[in-house]
């Protein structure tokens, strides 16, 4: 499973390119939180935490190089704040309206 962190305004653009790729199936959460930098202050106020967009992608391991490359290109803006891409394992799937495992 691919968690990838991005920006919110980015959205659109990750899930067209992840799309073009083949990778159709994602769920993905509202979030807030905070990198290295602990939020930004603009004049007086710190905000400690940010509006993040979490996207989760479950591909199979020979695909997983394909989906980071495309998140990495489409979420850049080379600013502090691009977020953060995770790569955890999925021991198992189960398609709930069949019973049957597999992705």
């Amino acid at each position: 499973m691919i968690k990838a962190i991005i920006r919110p305004e980015k959205e659109y653009e990750v899930i067209s390119a992840l799309e073009k790729e083949g990778f159709y199936s994602l769920s993905k959460v509202d979030i807030l939180g905070r990198g290295k930098q602990k939020g930004i202050q603009v004049g007086e106020i710190v905000y400690d935490e940010l509006a993040k967009l979490m996207l989760m992608v479950v591909v199979e391991d020979n695909a997983v190089e394909q989906a980071i490359a495309s998140i990495k290109k489409s979420a850049y803006t080379g600013n502090y704040g691009d977020g953060k891409i995770f790569v955890v394992p999925v021991e198992e799937a189960y398609t709930i309206r069949t019973g049957n495992p597999g992705l």
